[in-house]
């Protein structure tokens, strides 16, 4: 039998014995010298403890969490679908859709000035700069493509444009009858690096992934991953063939140039507007959609997903949930504070979702007492926004998610200044200072 001798919560020590060891107890009472000095630093070593318990306590305590508008525009232009990434303490904004103000009445559903500008921000978000305009020789602009930081590399990848197709034989009549124009989009499956925003190099013009929007994409060790997505989006909105047509498949690279097909058709549902999100040694695939509307509303079913998928290769899937706490939704973020996913926003019918939601695991979801922005009306909840999440550093000691811009349109097509609720602000979730 040997003894045990640890230092317990409180500070204490603990000497388990038995009778037949007494002695062997009593020899080591003798060195009450040497034990007194062991309590002391054991003592010493616990009230750290405790206090690094207290703040990780605090920073946990997500209820505590508060949203703080830190810039409310008037730099770049209000986009939705647009990319922010972060790279040496720098934040960079790219791309996106800025729906322009209706021509017609009823509006051309997805009239958009498309992006591929860049703004860069040193001091996280409160002022900004543009260091890269639109058109240019660098990739073509683009809405609800994605990105990724990799080894000092800035990725851009996949998306869509759009662009206005005259329909001759509608002149003269009504628009409500018969647009003068369609939105039609091109869809990409290029892939572009940069070290700074300011000169791109493209790693090739085709991926081997079908062009796409609305495309998930993360990094898990040393390689990217891209999965899901659709295209023909713009007959979703308008109507007519071709037939919408969403993706399960999953591609991996590890350099952006050559890209190898994990899976061409994953257990989970095809499925656009999903996030997909590194936690630990898994990517974590959580909600999404297979189409925009349902009729009649609000009864219908819902084309939309809340349930949560994990991987560790991207081959093989195992289902965390059929169906998280939070509603269904495509549009959504998600962010890991503290080995937490943090979820909110989105897009829901009849009305967007206000609520905030915790996970340690994926399965078990925790609705927090605050709303996203401070928002306690669906119609000021965004969607198609995008985040950048930070730990705690130097310039601050409280790890945040910040928002950027975002889309709160209805989808009402007898509103025309629907079309125009889109945003360009910075909002900061995180503990009070």
């Amino acid at each position: 039998m040997t003894h045990e001798l640890e230092c317990t919560t409180l500070g204490a020590w603990k000497i388990n014995s038995t009778a037949g060891q007494m002695r062997q107890l009593l020899t080591l009472i003798s060195f009450g010298a040497l034990l007194l000095g062991m309590v002391s630093g054991c003592s010493d070593s616990n009230n750290s403890g405790n206090g690094k318990n207290a703040e990780l306590n605090r920073i946990l305590d997500f209820d505590n969490y508060t949203w703080t508008e830190i810039d409310s525009g008037s730099h770049w232009e209000p986009r939705a679908g647009l990319r922010a990434l972060e790279l040496d303490g720098r934040f960079f904004v790219m791309g996106g859709r800025t729906p322009r103000p209706p021509m017609t009445d009823p509006p051309i559903p997805g009239d958009s000035d498309i992006w591929s500008d860049v703004w860069v921000s040193e001091d996280r978000g409160v002022s900004w700069r543009e260091i890269l305009g639109t058109g240019g020789e660098h990739w073509a602009p683009r809405a609800y493509f994605q990105a990724l930081v990799k080894d000092e590399w800035l990725y851009v990848l996949g998306g869509q444009d759009y662009s206005l197709v005259e329909l001759p034989f509608c002149a003269g009549q009504p628009p409500e009858i018969c647009p003068p124009f369609v939105s039609q989009s091109q869809f990409f499956n290029d892939v572009w690096r940069s070290k700074d925003g300011v000169s791109w190099d493209m790693m090739t013009d085709n991926a081997g992934w079908a062009g796409r929007a609305g495309l998930s994409a993360a990094l898990l060790g040393d390689e990217m991953f891209v999965l899901g997505g659709s295209t023909n989006d713009d007959t979703a909105i308008i109507g007519g063939p071709p037939t919408r047509i969403y993706y399960n498949d999953v591609w991996k690279s590890r350099d952006g140039s050559s890209w190898t097909r994990v899976t061409e058709s994953a257990p989970w549902a095809a499925r656009a507007g999903a996030v997909l999100i590194t936690k630990g040694e898994y990517l974590y695939l959580l909600g999404g959609e297979f189409g925009f509307l349902c009729e009649p509303q609000p009864d219908c079913e819902l084309p939309y997903f809340n349930d949560v998928w994990r991987s560790m290769d991207g081959a093989n899937w195992e289902q965390v949930t059929g169906s998280a706490g939070w509603s269904p939704r495509p549009g959504h973020q998600c962010g890991v504070i503290q080995d937490n996913f943090i979820c909110f926003g989105g897009f829901g019918l009849p009305a967007n979702p206000t609520d905030v939601w915790v996970s340690e695991d994926g399965a078990d979801w925790e609705l927090l007492d605050e709303a996203p922005w401070n928002a306690r009306s669906p119609e000021d909840i965004k969607y198609d926004f995008d985040i950048i999440v930070t730990d705690a550093d130097s310039v601050d000691p409280r790890p945040a998610i910040y928002t950027f811009g975002g889309d709160r349109e209805t989808f009402d097509f007898s509103d025309p200044l629907n079309y125009l609720r889109i945003d360009d602000d910075v909002w900061i979730f995180t503990l009070p200072e």
